[in-house]
């Protein structure tokens, strides 16, 4: 089997990035946050960007669309404090 890296820093693979990403991973920070890749140096961030593409990403979808891609909070932080 041959790995292709796409994070030499972290040792994260294509296939890590890709089952990352059908997890629900959307962004570069996304995956960062999974695996850590693009942290360190930096270079593979838009190797990340290119396997992620332009589809399947239901917040992505949701701003097209002209709708907020965040749930609006529901707790009152006045009260937090």
């Amino acid at each position: 089997m041959i790995r292709v890296y796409v994070c030499s820093c972290f040792g994260v693979t294509e296939k890590q990035v890709k089952e990352h990403a059908a997890a629900g991973a959307c962004t570069p920070r996304q995956i960062a946050s999974a695996s850590k890749a693009g942290t360190d140096c930096g270079s593979c961030v838009r190797h990340i960007q290119a396997l992620l593409g332009r589809g399947g990403c239901p917040r992505r979808e949701l701003l097209d669309q002209g709708m907020p891609a965040l749930a609006p909070e529901t707790a009152d932080l006045s009260e937090a404090a």
